[in-house]
């Protein structure tokens, strides 16, 4: 399943900070969980724009959530999670949520919800 991107306002960032204030367009990467997985299996976004992940629980019966972190030969830790694309929330059977906006620099990266929990998914950003 492919993602779903739409233009949400416009804000400007520096990479992995939040978009708190100057204007450039942002996307919204629409994923959605149901229990033990995530419906979209891979992402390709590009270097230098602004997203906000946005995660809706489509059947899962606890709160689910959203982690991004840079993939490389070593074993992923919380201390290597791109904080800022976090979700405001865990996120409730039905409901949605959001996280602040983040610039990815061109790389490899995995998506993850560790609630669900989930494998951890490819993200490319060119």
């Amino acid at each position: 399943m492919s993602i779903s991107l739409f233009t949400i306002g416009m804000l400007i960032v520096s990479p992995f900070m939040s978009m708190a204030s100057i204007g450039t367009e942002k996307e919204v990467v629409a994923l959605s969980q149901v229990p033990g997985e995530f419906t979209t299996t891979e992402l390709k976004l590009k270097a230098g724009k602004p997203y906000v992940f946005e995660v809706t629980n489509l059947s899962v019966d606890h709160p689910v959530a959203l982690v991004v972190a840079p993939l490389g030969t070593k074993k992923l830790k919380k201390k290597d999670h791109i904080k800022e694309a976090y979700l405001s929330n865990t996120v409730l059977r039905g409901e949605s949520s959001r996280s602040q906006a983040v610039i990815l620099q061109t790389g490899e990266y995995a998506y993850w919800c560790p609630l669900n929990p989930t494998q951890k998914y490819k993200l490319t950003v060119e």
